[in-house]
């Protein structure tokens, strides 16, 4: 009886994955190519301002898409890769909780369970951590990150 009930919790959170994964991955996509966009609208405002004035404004502008397309990707990755990890994570401290208290006392079950706990939790600093990595490394990269 606890095997059916560990099959058909276990099924459910897959599918509890798969759904949230299917819902906010194309809402991340959607709002940052909203916003690359909104910035290449600006971009071009700004060029055709320059050039009513007699400027050439060609060469800054291929350097700044260019580096605007390389943020906008590697944001969209991260992006991505947050939560699919994330999910998965949470996915995981839940089940880790569900054996935890399924396990009837059992020493070795009981620390099967905390080390799911554990590893989930570290799972989810980790992306954090990286998330926050990545996007220092970018704004580094792109010449826009403050003086260390």
């Amino acid at each position: 009886m606890i095997n059916k009930i560990k099959y058909y919790i276990s099924a459910g959170l897959m599918s509890a994955a798969m759904l949230v994964g299917g819902v906010i991955a194309p809402m991340a996509l959607t709002t940052s190519s909203v916003s690359a966009q909104s910035t290449n609208s600006i971009s071009n405002s700004l060029c055709e301002g320059v050039n009513a004035t007699g400027s050439d404004c060609t060469s800054t502008g291929d350097t700044a898409s260019a580096t605007s397309g390389i943020k906008t990707i590697a944001g969209n990755v991260t992006k991505i890769f947050t939560v699919v990890v994330g999910a998965i994570s949470v996915i995981m401290i839940i089940y880790g909780g569900f054996r935890y208290i399924t396990s009837g006392g059992a020493s070795d079950k009981v620390g099967a369970a905390k080390n799911t706990l554990i590893y989930a939790i570290i799972g989810l600093i980790i992306v954090a951590l990286a998330n926050v990595i990545v996007s220092i490394v970018i704004n580094q990269a792109a010449g826009q990150g403050s003086q260390l």
